[in-house]
């Protein structure tokens, strides 16, 4: 395991490295690269079925976006004093429960019906669907308080990818000039979440960088380096990796909140995505269970860890 990460944002030599502060999704290609890394992860992962199950939840998740009506986003003023105050343009402690919602809620879950999944997610499946408005509306909320029952997992899930395309098409048309840091920057600009991992990126003018990633609405935001992600702390990073790890994931620890978080290096595999490689390196998170820091961020695909 390692101890210590070397360096900070560099200055690129014959290259100005002036990362964005944001970028926000695009709602199509988010999910269409979400679906083909997680089946690529499948293809060497012991929980492979399980990858596989959620390859095929997120191709639904780009697949139902044509035909969807047009989400609500803040006007040009409201946004504007959501910056000046330091709030998240887009609450995610308020359910946006407009036309674009009810329709998606209704496409994916018809949709999700015809998918290969054993009979314990069929029955999940069924009970989101038949659930009362009150009842869909208590797990929404719970999906967004990141505070789900442990005996309804599978229920909760289908609502987080429900929750995902809504919140990432209402991201992708927000002005990111009028997007600032949300609690120092710990948390999304767009909708105000924790984010599920950081990504060491190898995009042109910002090599390198380390950009935070949203659960929810797919929006990346620019973190510094060795400089914890939940609590803000600079002091007592580690860095901590699976030992047959190829150096891509490893867990970013902090002896001031004794939590962790990940990074994925995108410099070392270029096709990595936040919330696939975060579920597919899960035997990283069972080994951290044995040590003194708790997973402190948020994946609506891998609930109870």
């Amino acid at each position: 395991m390692s101890k210590d990460e070397v360096g900070l944002d560099p200055i690129v030599i014959g290259e100005v490295s002036a990362p964005p502060f944001v970028r926000l999704p695009n709602p199509t290609q988010l999910f269409i690269d979400r679906a083909l890394r997680l089946r690529a992860l499948a293809a060497r992962s012991q929980i492979a079925p399980y990858l596989r199950f959620l390859s095929d939840l997120v191709e639904l998740q780009y697949r139902i976006q044509d035909g969807l009506p047009e989400p609500s986003i803040p006007n040009e003023d409201a946004l504007r004093r959501s910056e000046q105050h330091g709030m998240p343009a887009l609450d995610p402690g308020v359910v946006v429960s407009d036309s674009a919602f009810d329709a998606t809620c209704a496409v994916l879950f018809g949709a999700a019906a015809d998918l290969t999944m054993p009979a314990a997610a069929v029955a999940a499946l069924a009970r989101v669907q038949n659930a009362t408005p009150a009842l869909q509306g208590a797990m929404q909320r719970a999906v967004l308080d990141q505070d789900v029952p442990e005996d309804a997992l599978a229920e909760h899930a289908y609502v987080a990818a429900a929750l995902q395309v809504h919140f990432a098409r209402r991201a992708a048309r927000l002005d990111p000039g009028l997007l600032g840091p949300i609690d120092e920057g710990r948390l999304c600009p767009s909708c105000g979440c924790p984010p599920v991992a950081t990504m060491v990126v190898d995009w042109k003018g910002a090599h390198s960088s380390r950009f935070c990633s949203c659960p929810l609405c797919g929006t990346l935001w620019h973190y510094v380096r060795i400089k914890c992600a939940l609590c803000g702390s600079t002091k007592g990073i580690g860095y901590q990796e699976l030992e047959d790890g190829d150096g891509s994931v490893k867990a970013e620890t902090c002896d001031v909140c004794h939590r962790y978080v990940k990074v994925l290096y995108q410099t070392k595999v270029v096709d990595l995505d936040p919330v696939a490689d975060d579920v597919a390196s899960l035997g990283l998170d069972l080994l951290m269970r044995s040590g003194p820091y708790r997973r402190g961020s948020f994946n609506p695909f891998l609930l109870g860890y």
